[in-house]
């Protein structure tokens, strides 16, 4: 009874985590309301185990759950659904760059603000984490890559840091977001087909 009174929110927000990637998994909207209340809940997790980055992070998330909803929903053309498409390569290497740039702010901010002793992961995590929301709200296939890369980070960390059952749920992300890209890429060429005839 101690360990489930001491990682309750852990157990929540990893059940709220699940439904959210399957939700992304089948491009459904309903993913952006679980999403915003797991973000809520997330707030005060990472505060209480002093990841300050993924904390704030938590409100930049918050902000795109209803910036995503409402870009899925009204970002089409002439205001249609927004279809799946391809990261254009125009924004990779400005994305990289400001990725790099947020990297170095926030370890610096954690290095000098903060008593964190996982400055590097920490900051790494949440400045990937910027561009794949953004990606995700977007629509773009390639946001599943940029998941997967902090899903694996993250996974490690949050072990480390005993927050357990969000890094098996991170782990299990892993699997779901590799799945994910397939499904995505196989419905954006279906969305292409139909346009097409």
């Amino acid at each position: 009874m101690d360990f489930l009174s001491a990682h309750w929110l852990d157990i929540l927000t990893t059940i709220l985590g699940l439904a959210y990637i399957l939700l992304e998994y089948r491009a459904s909207l309903w993913m952006w309301l679980v999403g915003f209340l797991m973000q809520a809940l997330g707030i005060v997790l990472y505060y209480q185990k002093g990841l300050y980055a993924d904390c704030g992070m938590e409100f930049y998330y918050l902000a795109m759950t209803i910036y995503g909803y409402w870009r899925w929903v009204h970002g089409g053309q002439t205001n249609q659904a927004l279809p799946i498409r391809p990261f254009p390569r125009r924004l990779i290497l400005p994305w990289l760059l400001i990725m790099a740039a947020i990297w170095g702010i926030i370890y610096w901010l954690l290095v000098t603000f903060t008593n964190s002793n996982v400055p590097v992961a920490d900051s790494f995590t949440t400045a990937l984490s910027l561009v794949g929301i953004w990606a995700l709200a977007h629509k773009y296939l390639e946001q599943w890559l940029i998941w997967i890369t902090v899903d694996v980070v993250t996974c490690a960390l949050y072990f480390y840091k005993d927050i357990p059952f969000k890094a098996s749920l991170y782990a299990l992300y892993v699997i779901i977001a590799i799945f994910g890209f397939f499904k995505w890429k196989r419905l954006m060429k279906e969305q292409l087909s139909s346009i097409l005839s």
